[in-house]
């Protein structure tokens, strides 16, 4: 089985052919503007290099930082309408509230806030009145909102009144995107609605790349079906993706964290993906990344959705030394023009490539070592500054004082030498460069359930038991090799107002492709 694997970058888009375990082929190639262009030059690379047709390839798959740029850089935001259910309980804090101006400046929103909502164990908070909301909806169309938010207080208890609201819209405005906030984020119902408002923003974005990504496919004449890769290391089919966006955010991260597991052969580490500009910190746990328990900030909005726990670091093979300040690192850096703006490119920068360049840990085509003209022990104390920035993100990631191995990936983890304190052993595996495409490739299918059970009537471990059963079948029928399918997460919801001790189970299960 050959699969595919890509990752689109805001700077470099990588790709990797792999043949059961064996990489056949790896290339890296400048992200362009139209994004379909740098997919088609990384896919033609690693096949030329490969030598195998295009009909060979079985499986692609493609992990993008695009949903999350637009984002945070406040770009191709689409207008969206939020109706909030709730009144009179939440009118304390409209939709929106906490974000920054800038970015509710980013796009165009209205705000309807109606009766509805549910409170904590599911007993209605007041009834939905459907005639006002007949006149939002009219509202909406008559705006010509193409995307929709739909938030109910409490609604991962109880979903009823949105899909009230979704089946209403459905009926006389089809081609609406609508985003459901219980089934993007948790209880909260600030980071909730935010991650459903984010998710509404991006989703005339969502169709420019999904169709880009599978015109890059059709042009090269690649028949394989098409995954896009989520924030906790499986896969979504491409309609997936136009509806729920905001689950790729931080698939990147995750990708190079499920490409160093598969690198090292290691699968309980810490993996530091060492970039241009930043550096990624995040802890695997059985070869996934370990999931984040508090509240995620993106782009200044918190949210709720699931997340992998990383450190960002201001640490990259472009980050720009400063000599006045101490030879102080970043968090400033050149970024893709470093074989510009680089000293042993003859630019004016000094940057932590230059200093591994002169430690010669490192070989660059155009580079001259010879431009750095720096004492022993400036290079020492410019890489005890690396060092130390390094510990400060590893110190924050680790739950023990135990030693555990570090596995380093990235373009631009030459940068780093020494082990730092706290590991047993510091790894870079071979392709650790391309550690994000080879993450992507390797994406398992998931099966994910959601089903009520009465513990009165059904022992609770049989009720888990036929839960996990059930989407282990789900995640076989999506094409996973049923040796390999593993349970990945599990909740359960108790049901206070409903007879029976009701429960709401939602298990994932996660195996390999065929």
């Amino acid at each position: 089985m050959i699969r595919l694997g890509v990752d689109v970058g805001g700077t470099n888009t990588d790709a990797v052919l792999i043949e059961g375990k064996n990489i056949l082929a790896t290339t890296k190639q400048a992200t362009t503007d139209d994004i379909q262009t740098g997919i088609v030059n990384a896919i033609t690379k690693v096949v030329k290099s490969s030598r195998i047709k295009m009909t060979n390839i079985d499986y692609c798959m493609i992990g993008t930082t695009q949903f999350t740029n637009a984002f945070v850089q406040r770009q191709e935001l689409n207008s969206v309408a939020i109706i909030r259910l709730g009144l009179p309980a939440a009118a304390a804090l409209p939709p929106l509230s906490g974000w920054q101006n800038e970015l509710k400046d980013a796009f165009e929103h209205k705000t309807y806030m109606l009766q509805g909502g549910h409170h904590f164990d599911g007993k209605v908070n007041s009834d939905l009145n459907e005639m006002q909301l007949d006149e939002a909806i009219q509202d909406i169309l008559l705006e010509g909102y193409p995307a929709v938010t739909i938030c109910s207080i409490f609604s991962p208890i109880n979903q009823d009144f949105e899909l009230l609201v979704e089946n209403k819209i459905k009926q006389v405005a089809p081609h609406i995107r609508l985003s459901l906030s219980h089934q993007i984020g948790r209880v909260g119902l600030m980071e909730r609605e935010n991650s459903a408002i984010m998710n509404a923003s991006l989703a005339c974005l969502a169709d420019k790349v999904v169709n880009a990504f599978e015109n890059s496919l059709s042009s090269l004449g690649v028949t394989a079906p098409l995954y896009i890769t989520q924030n906790d290391g499986t896969l979504m089919s491409a309609d997936a993706v136009r509806k729920y966006p905001v689950m790729t955010f931080a698939s990147g991260p995750t990708n190079s964290m499920r490409g160093a597991a598969f690198l090292s052969g290691l699968k309980d580490a810490i993996v530091a993906d060492i970039g241009g500009t930043t550096t990624d910190i995040g802890m695997l746990q059985d070869g996934f990344p370990r999931e984040s328990s508090v509240h995620v900030d993106i782009g200044g909005v918190r949210t709720n959705f699931r997340m992998p726990d990383i450190i960002a670091l201001g640490l990259g093979g472009g980050s720009i030394i400063d000599p006045l300040s101490n030879f102080s690192i970043g968090p400033q850096s050149v970024g893709y023009k470093l074989l510009q703006q680089g000293k042993s490119f003859g630019g004016t920068h000094l940057t932590t490539t230059d200093i591994a360049i002169k430690r010669n840990y490192i070989q660059i085509t155009g580079s001259e070592p010879n431009n750095v003209s720096l004492t022993e022990q400036t290079l020492k104390k410019i890489e005890n500054n690396i060092d130390a920035l390094l510990v400060s993100g590893l110190d924050q990631i680790k739950t023990s004082s135990a030693e555990v191995p570090l596995i380093l990936v990235g373009g631009g983890h030459c940068i780093i030498k020494n082990t730092p304190k706290g590991i047993s052993k510091m790894i870079s595996p071979k392709h650790a460069e391309v550690a994000n495409a080879i993450g992507a490739s390797i994406g398992q299918v998931a099966g994910e359930i959601e089903h009520f059970f009465e513990y009165q009537t059904q022992p609770r471990e049989e009720c888990i038991a036929q839960a996990k059963q059930m989407a282990i079948d789900k995640a076989i029928i999506a094409g996973a090799i049923a040796s390999t399918v593993s349970i990945l997460d599990i909740q359960e919801i108790p049901l206070s107002y409903v007879k029976g001790q009701a429960t709401r189970i939602k298990v994932k299960a996660t195996g390999q492709l065929f």
